[in-house]
């Protein structure tokens, strides 16, 4: 998802470049062609298809895991049966987290269960010991130093629902930074609410990590509504629970970036990338996270393709994301010395409400051609928002590089209600939603694609990253 940027956070804020840049031009042709295409995607199911395809006959997708390898094989198929001109394959591997079981078990007078999910990277382990309760992460990080010896940490930040999703940052950095914190406070286990904003008994999983040097204790996410119920009975006195975790790192994976490219019909070393990533968590079936990213960007290609594009059009579906954006910094790495060639990147990671805003980093450099772009656009309603949106996922380690990015900003309000749960199925996706997305992208690609002149691509020298 777009804030993924937790991890790029300085990277991703990449200005135009410096160097002065010929206008880019769309011309009155393509700029129909788009119309066009934009107003034939609202009726064309072939991302629904998609989407229905790999939620149903794939299922969960944790890296790693067997669904995993089938997800590899189903996306190898459904380019070639979309029409793509070209199918490959790149190698991407990382630790394998696995999780096998998870309770939490209040003691003591008011005994009961409470709804648990592991934090990916967590270790197993069983611990036990009293709650200490703190509202945020900052309130954890004033603890005095060895203060929670023997305790169990518990993080109650309640996330908030934005339409840009912005209160992630705050949530899911207490995921990342808060166990190593509570290590540090001589913690023997963390909880946390989730990070999302449903009112459920379904936990949110998502990637937690450790500090170098730092022993790993057992971490896992509480449902919400458990999460309020442990903070009433911490309200009444000391409360003791037994954290129980069958998970962790069971040795290296092998997974893969799974490519389709439509050929260039002018200038095929020139190349529009679009992207989603192909594993999901293991609690539902990763229809909004990123199902849906794949379905969109998939369907950009196969509906452009008759009308031969002038660039080539190379849609990337990312290996393990989830777990530290192993495909997007592989793919990066594959392709470090072809920034150039990428003339534009942009991805689908969060989820297929409606499309409402617009931006790139062409902004400053390329004001006229996106003012086109914005033109085509805005019948779907999605409005021009400069300085508004940043990069997606994946595409972060091209974009680190120097790639040109864009943003078709989806309406997150409700997207963590859902987010990384067993609640993300098939049936949350709203079709009529989802077709208007693949407009978005189909429309914004076309352009790119069509377009004289470039969006600001530039190799960095080597240690610059645009910070």
């Amino acid at each position: 998802m777009r804030v993924a940027s937790l991890f790029f956070a300085l990277s991703l804020l990449v200005a135009a470049p410096a160097q002065s840049a010929q206008p880019t031009r769309i011309d009155a042709t393509a700029i129909a062609q788009a119309g066009t295409v934009r107003d034939a995607a609202l009726r064309d199911a072939t991302a629904w298809k998609v989407l229905e395809s790999l939620t149903t006959e794939v299922g969960p997708r944790l890296a790693g895991s067997p669904a995993d390898a089938r997800a590899v094989a189903w996306a190898q198929a459904k380019f070639r049966e979309l029409g793509y001109d070209r199918v490959w394959t790149e190698p991407v591997t990382f630790p394998r987290w696995v999780r096998r079981s998870e309770t939490l078990d209040v003691l003591g007078a008011y005994a009961q269960p409470l709804r648990v999910g592991a934090l990916g990277g967590s270790p197993g382990g069983t611990v036990e010991g009293e709650v200490v309760r703190f509202a945020d992460l900052a309130a954890l990080q004033a603890a005095p130093e060895g203060s929670l010896a023997g305790k169990i940490v518990f993080v109650d930040y309640t996330m908030q629902a934005r339409r840009d999703g912005g209160d992630y940052r705050n949530a899911g950095g207490i995921r990342w930074a808060g166990p190593s914190v509570a290590i540090k406070k001589g913690a023997i286990g963390f909880l946390m609410r989730s990070a999302g904003t449903s009112l459920s008994r379904e936990p949110h999983t998502g990637n937690t990590g450790f500090e170098p040097g730092l022993t790993p204790i057992p971490a896992a996410a509480l449902a919400t509504i458990d999460a309020a119920q442990l903070a009433r009975l911490v309200a009444l006195g000391p409360t003791r629970v037994r954290l129980a975790l069958d998970c962790g790192y069971d040795g290296e994976a092998t997974s893969y970036n799974v490519i389709g490219e439509i050929t260039g019909s002018t200038r095929p070393d020139e190349i529009i990338l679009l992207g989603g990533h192909l594993d999901s968590w293991d609690y539902g079936t990763g229809a909004i996270d990123d199902a849906a990213g794949v379905a969109i960007t998939m369907a950009t290609g196969a509906l452009l393709k008759p009308l031969h594009p002038a660039r080539s059009i190379r849609v990337v579906a990312f290996a393990n994301e989830e777990q530290g954006l192993w495909g997007g910094r592989a793919y990066a790495q594959q392709h470090a010395d072809e920034v150039a060639r990428h003339v534009i990147a942009i991805e689908s990671d969060f989820g297929a409400a409606p499309i409402f805003g617009f931006d790139s980093s062409a902004r400053d450099l390329q004001p006229q051609a996106l003012a086109q772009i914005q033109q085509v656009l805005a019948p779907l309603g999605i409005e021009w928002l400069p300085k508004q949106g940043d990069p997606e996922s994946d595409i972060g380690g091209m974009v680190d590089l120097g790639t040109a990015w864009a943003w078709l900003g989806h309406d997150g309000t409700r997207y963590f209600d859902l987010h990384h749960t067993a609640d993300d199925t098939l049936d949350k996706v709203i079709p009529q939603e989802l077709a208007q997305n693949v407009a978005a992208y189909a429309a914004f690609t076309w352009l790119a694609a069509q377009a004289e002149g470039g969006f600001g691509s530039d190799a960095r020298a080597k240690g610059e990253r645009g910070e």
